[in-house]
């Protein structure tokens, strides 16, 4: 992975990367962070809640932001500064979830990228919104 000066990014440049999330993941996010709400993890719980089935985590979506944030846009090197998040869908285990980030704004001076990020399931239905600041170290 070349890591690339802050001056050739621009506004308008994207990037994405697609996973399908798999019943190991949610066990292995669950295990990892200690997040072992039943909507999670018990199909008996989670047919009886609002979404009739289990969803994944929240935050195990969201993290396929990090891995285009650490190996695409910006890429190696970049320090993840803040993120917002907004749910909008529930994603289900198998899904395929494309995440994506577009800059949106640079901050000369202070190497810092606006990045708008997002996350779609294999219907084109955007799971999640967002936006990130990151800083490039160069």
């Amino acid at each position: 992975m070349e890591k690339k000066s802050y001056d050739s990014f621009q506004i308008g440049e994207t990037a994405s990367f697609s996973k399908t999330i798999t019943e190991s993941d949610v066990s292995n996010y669950a295990g990892i962070t200690g997040d072992f709400n039943p909507v999670h993890i018990d199909q008996e719980y989670a047919k009886d809640s609002f979404f009739k089935d289990r969803i994944v985590h929240g935050m195990l979506s969201a993290g396929l932001i990090s891995a285009v944030l650490g190996t695409k846009l910006p890429g190696p090197g970049a320090i993840y500064l803040s993120q917002d998040l907004k749910f909008k869908k529930p994603v289900k285990i198998n899904d395929t979830l494309t995440a994506r980030v577009e800059v949106i704004d640079k901050k000369p001076g202070k190497n810092i990228l606006e990045l708008n990020t997002s996350c779609f399931n294999q219907n084109d239905i955007e799971v999640l919104t967002g936006n990130a600041e990151v800083m490039i170290n160069t």
